[in-house]
């Protein structure tokens, strides 16, 4: 069996804490324990979704994925407002150079289906079956603002059991 993989972004620490405080604030939301909350260590900016691989397309990832990093150059983000997808998930959007996150996840593809669209956002929780209305907990976060943190890296995280862990990181603009 192969490596369960995806590229990604990771907002600095202080951009987590502000988002911490805002999710905080969305546990006093009735039905707030109902929810799958995510765990705040593997919060990331998903780039792109390879799935499991062998280790000889590990390898052909990692260089593609290095080559990517040196031909792109560092750009601002900013973790901002809020919303969900239907009723399974609750997510913070992200404000800033959201054009270049945008090329960078083309340019680290797969990624999503091409007839999805790439929406960034950090997931903070998903819904059980049956759903909890995520409404009231999206409309706190639309005013929602963190302050602006540079992305530096692209990260290639591994998936195991609902955990996130480092398999490889690249610095951009670094030849």
């Amino acid at each position: 069996m192969g490596q369960r993989l995806f590229a990604a972004v990771l907002p600095s620490r202080a951009a987590m804490a502000e988002v911490a405080r805002a999710a905080d604030a969305l546990l006093a939301v009735p039905g707030a324990q109902r929810l799958r909350w995510r765990d705040r260590a593997g919060w990331h900016v998903t780039l792109a979704f390879y799935g499991d691989l062998a280790a000889d397309q590990v390898l052909a990832l990692t260089g593609r994925l290095a080559e990517v990093a040196r031909e792109s150059e560092p750009f601002g983000l900013r973790l901002a407002g809020g919303g969900t997808f239907g009723d399974s998930t609750l997510w913070v959007g992200l404000g800033g150079q959201t054009v270049a996150l945008a090329r960078l996840a083309a340019a680290v593809g797969p990624g999503v289906e091409e007839h999805d669209e790439y929406r960034p956002h950090l997931t903070l929780a998903r819904a059980p079956r049956p759903p909890v209305p995520l409404a009231p907990f999206a409309a706190p976060l639309s005013g929602f603002s963190g302050a602006r943190w540079p992305v530096e890296r692209i990260v290639l995280m591994r998936s195991e059991n609902g955990r996130y862990t480092e398999h490889g990181a690249w610095k951009l603009g670094v030849r």
